[in-house]
Order: structure tokens, then C-alpha cells, then sequence
């Protein structure tokens, strides 16, 4: 087909021409672009403007690819590219546009004096201020140039932000909290209660169900139940991964290069030179009277005299005579270290030293030492045979690396025009091609690829099951690129009832054992609201949001939540599967102690009843600016640009 393309460009120039010329005339030049530019389409109108989808999909590849720059390495940021992320994102684009349009129909701006104190005082500027406060513009203007802004384009994106701030900062400064308000609502909160529990649990009347075989099929023929014994839908398909690793076994690097890598950076494959050593320090302030000094280096030389004629005594001298706190108490001993870890003439005379040699009298800012070396390790240099695996591996990784976008579009290109199979893509680029069952969800032992959800998607679309082509290539990591075909695929299927039978007696019994204990549950409820003052067996539990004592989290909302001005009172709670409990509700006690610090709780209050107003006030600024959502997000974002893919190719 591209052939005859190549062919009969004019003819085909001249269709072109016969096609486009009349949509202009029926539609218009607006109607055509409209008709022919769906980027344009609009996602929201806040106060009479559009978000295009256009905007809407530019925002939300920038808030992917900040995710994928903040997140650890190995971690997918392709898990933010969904439904929901993707409707945060435009969640995020009508607030900035509601708060813009609050701020302009309020007047708000940023005076130059207000522009400078946030240069002076804001944390985020902190990098970019002198030691004397000012602002040092060549190093913030070196950091826009880097991002691509200018100090124009900053500064008017700067006030724009300080404008807009202002529409909810009187609403966020001005929120009461009076402590008397602010105690109600937390000791409700934090109050504790004293209560009986009793669970009726399914598995204790499961040997009273014994369901025939015609109820076993009954519910097994049930629509409801059919989900529990289907046999999931499954592809065997065959896939190609291209990756740095991919590509680095088509790449052979000549013998002298590597050698001229080892050459070049040989301290890469050093060992840097260590000491251990043991020291007695009798302190000497520099500034100190000579006579001082004199007196101290005397003493010094005398414990030299000991440690000489004894050696092995070397550390008990340092325990009872080392002013040094931190390595008196073990002999001395500072561990190993490096050059540059210690003060110059300390370091020069130890690294002059052997281990098991000592010192003359050192003489430091600190005083005057006796050094006795005792460990030495490092200093040599691994040959070039010892690192050749290391280097070839590394030479290969940045030559692949620089390969990789050539190899990237050739592998993009080939799959898509050559969808038929990918035995062109693996000939081209020298590939492996993987095969493997799966479903359309990652199944839990599943990696690379075949854990990535976009990819899954692809091969589970319509295309790629009817027609049995290769997927679009599918970005599954970093640098890495992949691309599959469906050679099979079986679709879900109700799984016989000889096959599941065991499957279906347990899910029957369990549901009507439930049912069991939801009756028993039911009478012992009844029973004690004739007779309140009866008791529930088991112990009586003090509990509180802090100490929930393991109860469910229903159970345990349904217990604070029960009516406490009639006492005892009776609580039923239908846990479904999990059984039914009773709780009889005897006593309210005051606010839990241990729930929260009283005086933080109360702050924690203040600040979330500031973002309730709030919230309450960017709502009403919402229908004053005729907020609509249009768009719903899909799975995959619409790309930046992409030509429409043709029906058949």
C-alpha cells in the first residue's frame, strides 16, 4: 500500500484537493477545523470560558511526568494515568480558573511591594536570596532559563497565583473555633462507651446446613451467583520488549575503547587508602600560655617513652592518661579512616606509619598526640582484566542509551505498519519474542509487561482480538517499549457444575449459615429489648475510636453512633458473611485520655472546620460561575499528537 503511495503522490495530491475543497464550502473554514480538530472539543466552561480537552490532556502529562521525576526508581507512574488521576487533573484546572475569575471580578492584585517580600520571605525563594536577604537574580533567573521561563514570565505567573490566593484567605483566616464549640464536638468524638458483645458467627451453624443437590444447582443456575464460577477470558499471546538491555546485545565495543575507558577514569576502580590507629591526646589550646604548652607536651612525651617500651600497653595508657572523651573509653581507637577525615598533621603522621608502628609527639590544634597505627587497608587498584565485565557493560549501557530513541521509533513504526506479525520488528531490531497467557488484569505473580495495565489493555482490545494484530507500541517503564498479538483467545465461560460443585456446596452452605446467624442474631436482639436488663455473655469492653478492641469498623460506629439517653441499650449489626452482633450498651464515660494530645486536637479541629468553610465557599463560587463538566475521563488520555489510526490497514 505505501508503495503505491510513493507511487502516485500526484493522483493522489489531486483527490486530496476534490475531497477538501467542498467541506470547505458546506462547513466553512470554523465548521471544518471544528469538524476535523476533536483536541478542541471542550472539557468544562467556568464563567463563560472553555478548558479544551487539548488543555485538559497537556495538564495531565505534566502531572504524570512530575509524579514519574518525584517517585523512587521501579516504581510505574503509569499508575497515576487513569480515570480518576485524570479527573483530579481537571478537578485542578476549573478550580484555578474559578479562583482566577473570582479573584478579577474582586480586584484583586499583587502590589510590587508584596511581590518583593515573597522574594525576600517565602521558603521556596530561600535558595535564590544573598547572605544579606537580597535577591540573587542570576542564579533565579539561571533556574527559569533552565525550566524555560523568563523573570517576566515568572513574575506575572507569580502574581497571578498571590491573586488568586487571596479569594480564599479570608475565608481560611477567619474560621471559629470557640473552645467551648470545639470540646462538644471532640469529646462526641473521642467519647468511650462500656458495652457487651456477642457474635453470631456463620461457621457455627454451618453443620446445621446440609443443602440437596437440587438446591446446589438451583444456585448454581442463579445469574446472581454465575460470576463466582466463571472461567475469567484469556489470551495466549506472543509479545517483544524493547529495552536498554535489548539493544545492548546487538552492541560489541572494540578492546582499545575499553581500555581507553579504563585508562581515563582508573580512579573509578581504586580503592581509596584507610588507616586504623589509636591515639593519646594530652589537650594544649594553641592560644594557651608556652608554659602551658611546654608542660603539656612534656607530659606527652613521657606517656611516649611508656608506650614505647610497652606497646602492648598502648591502650590502658590511653584509657587512664587520653584527654580525647570519645576514644578514651576504648583504648584510644578511632576506626578506620580516610584522607581527610583528620586534622593535616595527624593524618601526615599516620599515613606515614605502618601498622604496629607508633608516633613521635604530634602536634595539632587539639594538643599533641601519640598515634599507634594498628589497621591499614585500601590503596590499590583493581586491573583492567579484574573490571572488564564492569566496563563492557557500562560502555554498552551508554551507547544503547544514545541509541535508544532511533530504536524506539524504527520499533514504534515497524509494529504499527507491519501489524500483521511481528516477526519484522524482531528481524530489524534483533528481538526475543516472548509468549504467555493472560488475563486481562495482571495476575499477582506477573512483571514487566505483563504487569502493566495499558499493555493488558491493548492486547484485550477489539482490534487485537478480531483481527489478531499487533498492539500500538505500549510505554511499560522507563526506556522501555512493548508491543504483543493475540494468537488465541478464550472467552469467559461458566465453568460446568461438576467441575465447581465443591465450590458451589461451600458458597450455599456459607450464605445460608449466614443466614442462620442473622436469625439467631435477630432473636437475641428482640429478646433483650423485651428484657433490657438482661446480660449479654463474654466480658464487658470499654472502647472508643482510639480503642476500637478489635471490632469491625460498622460494629463499632454502629455502637458510638446508638441512641445513649435510655440505658441499657441494644444494637444489632448485620455483618453479612461475617455473622450478625448483638451489643448491649450499659455506660458513656467521658473523652478517651489517650485518644489525643487535648490542646493538638483542638488546633486539628480549628483547621478542618477552616477547610469545611472553605470548601463551602469555593462551592458557591462554583454555581456563581456557571461551572460545567462535559468531559468524562477515559483510560487512556488523548495523546498530544497522533493521526488518527485508518479502519484497516
Amino acid at each position: 500500500m505505501f508503495e503505491f503511495v510513493r507511487k502516485h503522490t500526484r493522483l493522489l495530491q489531486f483527490v486530496l484537493v476534490l475531497l477538501i475543497f467542498p467541506s470547505f464550502v458546506f462547513f466553512g473554514i470554523q465548521g471544518y477545523s471544528r469538524f476535523s480538530d476533536g483536541h478542541q472539543a471542550s472539557a468544562a466552561r467556568v464563567a463563560g470560558r472553555d478548558i479544551s480537552q487539548a488543555e485538559w490532556d497537556a495538564a495531565h502529562r505534566n502531572q504524570v511526568e512530575r509524579m514519574r521525576r518525584q517517585m523512587p526508581a521501579g516504581v510505574d507512574a503509569s499508575l497515576f494515568d487513569n480515570p480518576q488521576f485524570k479527573r483530579q487533573t481537571l478537578d485542578a484546572l476549573v478550580r484555578e480558573q474559578v479562583l482566577f475569575a473570582a479573584a478579577d471580578k474582586s480586584r484583586f492584585t499583587t502590589s510590587d511591594e508584596r511581590l518583593l517580600r515573597a522574594y525576600q520571605h517565602d521558603p521556596e525563594f530561600a535558595p535564590f536570596r544573598n547572605p544579606d536577604g537580597s535577591l540573587n537574580k542570576a542564579a533565579l533567573e539561571a533556574a527559569l532559563s533552565a525550566q524555560g521561563m523568563t523573570t517576566e514570565m515568572s513574575e506575572r505567573r507569580l502574581r497571578h497565583d498571590m491573586a488568586t490566593r487571596q479569594v480564599l484567605l479570608g475565608i481560611e483566616g477567619s474560621a471559629l473555633a470557640p473552645p467551648s464549640v470545639t470540646a462538644a464536638a471532640l469529646d462526641a468524638f473521642f467519647q468511650q462507651r462500656e458495652v457487651q458483645v456477642q457474635t453470631f458467627e456463620p461457621k457455627d451453624y454451618a453443620a446445621k446446613v446440609n443443602p440437596s443437590d437440587a438446591e446446589i444447582e438451583a444456585y448454581y443456575k442463579n445469574p446472581a451467583n454465575a460470576a463466582q464460577f466463571e472461567a475469567p477470558e484469556q489470551a495466549s499471546i506472543e509479545y517483544v520488549v524493547l529495552d536498554l538491555d535489548a539493544i545492548m546485545k546487538g552492541i560489541s565495543v572494540p578492546e582499545e575503547d575499553l581500555r581507553k575507558y579504563y585508562t581515563e577514569n582508573v580512579s573509578r576502580y581504586s580503592t581509596p587508602e584507610e588507616r586504623r590507629a589509636s591515639h593519646i591526646l594530652i589537650k594544649a589550646d594553641k592560644s594557651a600560655p608556652a608554659a602551658e604548652r611546654d608542660k603539656a607536651k612534656a607530659k606527652a612525651e613521657s606517656l611516649l617513652a611508656e608506650a614505647k617500651k610497652s606497646p602492648a600497653a598502648f591502650a590502658e595508657l590511653a584509657k587512664r592518661h587520653s584527654e580525647d572523651p570519645g576514644s578514651a573509653v576504648n583504648g584510644g581507637d578511632l576506626d578506620y579512616f580516610g584522607r581527610g577525615a583528620m586534622v593535616k598533621p595527624f593524618e601526615d603522621a599516620a599515613f606515614a606509619l605502618k601498622p604496629g608502628q607508633t608516633s613521635g609527639v604530634v602536634e595539632s590544634d587539639f594538643g599533641y598526640h601519640i598515634i599507634m597505627v594498628t589497621g591499614a587497608r585500601g590503596g590499590g587498584t583493581k586491573s583492567f582484566e579484574q573490571v572488564h565485565a564492569e566496563i563492557e557493560t557500562e560502555a554498552k549501557k551508554q551507547q544503547a542509551q544514545k541509541r535508544y530513541a532511533e530504536a524506539a521509533e524504527q520499533f514504534t513504526n515497524t509494529v504499527y505498519e507491519q501489524s500483521d506479525s511481528l516477526k519484522p520488528v524482531v528481524d530489524k531490531l534483533k528481538l526475543q519474542v516472548r509468549t504467555s497467557t493472560v488475563l486481562r488484569k495482571p495476575k499477582p505473580d506477573s512483571s514487566g509487561a505483563l504487569a502493566n495495565p495499558k499493555f493488558l489493555d491493548a492486547l484485550f482490545s477489539a482490534d487485537a482480538l478480531r483481527n489478531k494484530r499487533n498492539t500500538d507500541a505500549v510505554e511499560v517503564g522507563p526506556n522501555q517499549l512493548a508491543s504483543g498479538r493475540v494468537v488465541q483467545y478464550t472467552p469467559a465461560r461458566q465453568r460446568p457444575l461438576a467441575e465447581v460443585k465443591p465450590q458451589v456446596r461451600e458458597a450455599l452452605v456459607n450464605e445460608k449459615a449466614a443466614e442462620l446467624a442473622r436469625k439467631a442474631g435477630e432473636a437475641r436482639l428482640a429478646a433483650g429489648n423485651q428484657d433490657s436488663a438482661s446480660a449479654l455473655g463474654g466480658e464487658t469492653l470499654v472502647l472508643s475510636r482510639a480503642q476500637p478492641r478489635d471490632l469491625p469498623r460498622e460494629v463499632l460506629e454502629a455502637i458510638l453512633k446508638a441512641d445513649a439517653t435510655k440505658l441499657p441499650g441494644w444494637i444489632g449489626v448485620d455483618q453479612g458473611a461475617q455473622g450478625y452482633t448483638v451489643a448491649r450498651l450499659t455506660k458513656v464515660l467521658s473523652r478517651d485520655p489517650v485518644a489525643a494530645d487535648p490542646v493538638r486536637a483542638q488546633e486539628q479541629y480549628a483547621k478542618v472546620w477552616s477547610a469545611a468553610e472553605s470548601q463551602a465557599y469555593y462551592n458557591a463560587l462554583k454555581t456563581r460561575f456557571k461551572v460545567e463538566v462535559t468531559a468524562q475521563p477515559t483510560t487512556e488520555p488523548a495523546p498530544a499528537e497522533a493521526p488518527a489510526r485508518p479502519a484497516s490497514r
